[in-house]
């Protein structure tokens, strides 16, 4: 069974930061069509310090390398993102703790608990438009497969947020600035759903995993 030590987790987060602060502008667009439009410069924001930051982080473990991910989250990232993403990686650094490299199971407790975590932190639920329709299902997903093929495990959790844009698109968002404007938020993407999405498909593009995106906003 194939396991994740800390360098191939570094390689992805430094992948993730390459996304994100390329994307800053469409992310913030998208944001802009029924939030304030800040999501990608506040994301960006707290990413570009991460990227600059993650060569000199402390990797003894697992957990202590994702701990500093989320208190430079917490920290740099603006807006709701910041301490919604710190805690998500609070809590997968909690499940790590120790782990010089992390197991499929243990991957997937990590995401579980960063679901939970994030859950708590912000008071949404499932089909209240936001990364959670993404991440859910993710972790749902990830529970099904026994990550015997990691690379098929990237194709189907990417193709589950791929879903979500396309399946919450009409819902009305009750969470996070785009609530505020009711019915407007309707027939329009949620910009953290995206962001979940366009990091997998990147991902997925890195690490050699073919993967053909449905959704307009991941596939143009």
């Amino acid at each position: 069974m194939p396991t994740l030590n800390v360098a191939q987790i570094e390689q992805t987060l430094d992948v993730t930061c390459d996304t994100v602060i390329r994307n800053e502008q469409y992310f913030s667009d998208l944001d802009g069509l029924a939030g304030d439009g800040d999501f990608g410069t506040s994301l960006a924001t707290g990413f570009k310090v991460i990227k600059a930051e993650l060569p000199g982080m402390d990797k003894s473990a697992v957990g202590a390398m994702l701990l500093k991910l989320s208190m430079l989250c917490s920290k740099h990232v603006g807006g709701s993102s910041g301490p919604i993403w710190g805690t998500g990686f609070m809590k997968a650094a909690f499940v790590s703790k120790g782990l010089e490299e992390v197991t499929y199971d243990q991957l997937t407790q990590m995401v579980g608990a960063a679901v939970e975590g994030i859950m708590a932190r912000g008071g949404a639920v499932r089909g209240d438009k936001t990364l959670l329709d993404a991440l859910i299902p993710i972790h749902e997903k990830m529970q099904e497969m026994d990550g015997s093929d990691l690379g098929a495990v990237l194709a189907a959790v990417t193709a589950e947020a791929d879903k979500a844009i396309d399946e919450t698109r009409t819902l009305v968002a009750h969470r996070g600035r785009a609530s505020q404007v009711g019915a407007r938020s309707a027939n329009t993407p949620d910009p953290g759903i995206v962001g979940v999405a366009t990091i997998l498909y990147d991902w997925c593009k890195h690490y050699g995993v073919d993967y053909k995106p449905q959704a307009a906003e991941l596939a143009r």
